[in-house]
């Protein structure tokens, strides 16, 4: 490995990855690989191959894992992820000529995106390194678009590589066909300790704020970060917080599920709508909009169903973020119905929401251990409703009711 070998910065390009040092170890033995593939040296088998998939509970951080070894692979410096070279710098930052990242900007990745992928992937890497297609949310592809990713998987380009990130490897995630083609990555939830460390150390957090956050983002390093630094992120994570006290009745139960609601919807409509007018505005220009010259209002009438289609697809991405933003509320609420049975049963773990404990320890007091577990299965099932396309209003008052009756 002589000349592919060199020392590699604390802020390289797997440093987000904590809590994970034997995923971090097998990517980068792969990647070094690579560099050796690349130098056309002699290669061991089974270091590198040409599929990934990356599995892991939310917050394990299966897309950063994907991009780090993104980086890796296109590291000038043999493979190490230095995270200093022009190289990984370009990937961390998704401007990479041969790094793409597929994420769905609706529901689902459809055939035709996965089809165009394909074909721009079997070309040469203008690198002179690899191709590199990283599927965010692959469970989402449909089963058009996962056969087209299959054929391209099972007969690879000599210079791609493919890295999948999912939830899990069961069928109704990915493909078995595609998993059998596939090395796995197994990611763990990070413990909240190791995520405040790194806090503490990378980002300067001092150390109550660092463990506190790492707590309540349930070792997600990225959301953790969110609430240490944007108010609006902590004030909607307390008002979720504050849902089980608010449920007095039927009627109070409809009226916070659709606060919940709305307060997602508000969230992701933040979230798109700088890149929402920016995609309008450069479609506008490319059509011609505000010209004088002959022929220009003609093109923009001729240009209609363009800006249809733009529309179309961005209120498709609107209505995953509102899912998204949807999920991570629930995923803080069933935080708190775990702290409850935590308390309960006086477990000997800390609880998630440490800022929340006397409303955990007052809930404790008053339900028993088997409707708390029936809350915490209502907020799961919500989760798990609205992941198969059930309305969210209707799966949140469903939950709700739930919740207040126990």
């Amino acid at each position: 490995m002589g000349q592919y070998h060199c020392r590699v910065s604390r802020h390289g390009v797997f440093s987000d990855l904590v809590g994970q040092d034997d995923a971090v170890e097998t990517l980068r033995r792969a990647a070094e690989a690579a560099a050796r593939v690349v130098a056309g040296e002699p290669v061991g088998s089974g270091a590198m191959t040409h599929a990934w998939i990356f599995t892991g509970p939310p917050g394990a951080g299966r897309s950063l894992a994907a991009r780090a070894f993104a980086a890796a692979l296109e590291c000038e410096r043999g493979g190490a992820g230095c995270g200093e070279c022009h190289g990984c710098h370009t990937v961390l930052g998704r401007t990479h000529a041969d790094v793409r990242f597929v994420a769905p900007e609706g529901l689902s990745i459809g055939v035709g995106e996965m089809r165009a992928l394909v074909l721009r992937a079997a070309t040469a890497p203008s690198g002179g390194r690899w191709q590199v297609v990283v599927i965010e949310d692959a469970d989402r592809l449909t089963e058009a678009a996962g056969n087209a990713l299959l054929k391209a998987i099972e007969e690879p380009p000599p210079r791609t590589v493919f890295l999948l990130c999912t939830p899990s490897t069961h069928p109704d995630d990915i493909s078995v066909t595609i998993r059998s083609r596939c090395r796995l990555v197994a990611l763990r939830q990070p413990p909240a300790d190791a995520v405040a460390t790194a806090l503490v150390e990378r980002d300067g957090l001092a150390a109550e704020t660092a463990a506190w956050a790492a707590a309540a983002a349930q070792g997600d390093i990225t959301r953790a970060r969110l609430l240490a630094a944007d108010p609006e992120a902590r004030s909607r994570r307390e008002a979720v917080l504050a849902v089980p006290k608010r449920l007095t009745g039927v009627g109070a139960c409809f009226d916070v599920a659709a606060t919940l609601v709305t307060a997602a919807k508000a969230e992701a409509a933040d979230n798109v709508a700088e890149s929402d007018a920016a995609e309008r505005s450069a479609l506008e220009q490319a059509l011609g909009a505000g010209g004088t010259g002959r022929g220009a209002a003609g093109a923009m009438r001729g240009a209609a169903g363009q800006i249809k289609d733009l529309e179309k697809r961005q209120k498709s991405r609107a209505t995953r973020a509102q899912r998204d933003a949807l999920d991570r509320a629930l995923v803080d609420l069933a935080g708190f119905y775990r702290d409850v049975l935590v308390t309960a049963f006086q477990a000997p773990v800390s609880v998630v929401h440490g800022d929340a404990a006397p409303q955990s320890e007052a809930a404790a007091r008053k339900w028993t251990a088997e409707s708390t577990l029936r809350r915490l299965e209502a907020v799961l099932a919500c989760r798990e409703s609205i992941n198969q396309n059930v309305k969210p209003e209707i799966a949140v008052e469903a939950m709700m009711l739930t919740l207040w009756r126990g």
